[in-house]
């Protein structure tokens, strides 16, 4: 099915449990004159691409009572693969969690879906993460802060390092404060400390390396089995190395950026999850080309993992990403 299709059938039938985006705010189901606070959910899905799967997936909402707040659908030219997010408002008295999972298993089945994930933020665990860094602490900083101020759904295991921090530096102090263990791993070009590393992160959901300057090995990633996503400035493939910013500042480059992917065997070149850039010119010294770039880095990686926990990320085509 073809996207301009898709949109003339959805135009066509806006009446279809509620594909007009409905007020978060109103708090009121179908026959229901109560106003009690709603419940969103959240679904993904991936299937092979064939007629009447949004409908199907509308069905499955309405029939328990809840609302379609928005629906994203793609369909990728030339593929026969159906990509889409619904977000939707519900009763979890009328539909409770456990039937929920139930439903959407029979769209799976019935679809044979390749991804079906649905998830209730309010309601579910949030995810649990360990952070990698060394000893460049910018984006691991902001992590912190950004789940301190619950800007960030997860909640952080443990921090993982190969930089050893004093016992009053403002990292360690407030890791302590908040009760995060700090594991420093001291490595050499023969020992990573994968294992140990292994052992600390089997409890997670996914792992975030916040500039963590060491290259995971293929045994690392496959025994994981999960989700990595990595930041790193936006210069590459050039001013590979050692200080690119200084690399990039001497060349006199005019936009700089910064790169949130997932983590693959092939170095830096995962699926790119998130991506920004920003100006620069010859007023620019140094040091405020640097705190642009770190600026970037800091935003960029709390994004991608924001839309990650929302589940606006799905890969496609080996190498690419549908970002919702």
């Amino acid at each position: 099915m073809s996207q301009k299709l898709l949109r003339n059938v959805l135009s066509s039938f806006p009446q279809i449990a509620g594909f007009r985006q409905r007020a978060l705010s109103s708090g009121r189901f179908p026959g229901d004159d109560s106003k009690s606070a709603p419940t969103v959910g959240i679904h993904v899905f991936q299937c092979p691409d064939v007629v009447g799967i949004v409908s199907k997936l509308a069905a499955c909402i309405a029939d328990r009572g809840g609302n379609i707040l928005n629906i994203d659908v793609f369909v990728p030219e030339n593929k026969e693969v159906f990509y889409s997010r619904s977000e939707f408002v519900f009763d979890p008295i009328r539909w409770p969690r456990a039937e929920m999972d139930e439903d959407f298993l029979k769209l799976t089945k019935m679809f044979n879906a390749i991804k079906s994930v649905v998830r209730v933020p309010n309601v579910d665990p949030k995810y649990k993460i360990a952070v990698l860094a060394s000893k460049q602490e910018h984006c691991l900083v902001d992590l912190l802060h950004a789940w301190q101020d619950r800007r960030l759904p997860v909640d952080i295991t443990r921090v993982i390092s190969n930089h050893d921090r004093g016992p009053n530096t403002h990292v360690i102090r407030f890791l302590e404060r908040h009760g995060i263990p700090y594991h420093y791993l001291c490595m050499d070009p023969t020992n990573k400390r994968e294992s140990e590393i292994l052992d600390l992160v089997q409890d997670t959901d996914f792992l975030v390396l916040a500039r963590y300057m060491q290259i995971l090995s293929a045994n690392f990633l496959q025994t994981y089995g999960k989700d990595i996503i990595n930041i790193h400035h936006g210069l590459l493939p050039s001013f590979k190395g050692g200080y690119p910013a200084r690399q990039a500042f001497d060349a006199g480059v005019k936009l700089i950026g910064a790169t949130s992917h997932f983590v693959t065997e092939e170095l830096d070149a995962g699926p790119i999850i998130e991506q920004m850039v920003e100006r620069v010119s010859h007023r620019d010294n140094l040091r405020s080309f640097v705190s642009k770039s770190e600026n970037l880095e800091k935003q960029c990686l709390e994004k991608a993992i924001k839309s990650y926990c929302e589940l606006r990320v799905l890969t496609y085509d080996r190498n690419k990403t549908v970002v919702f």
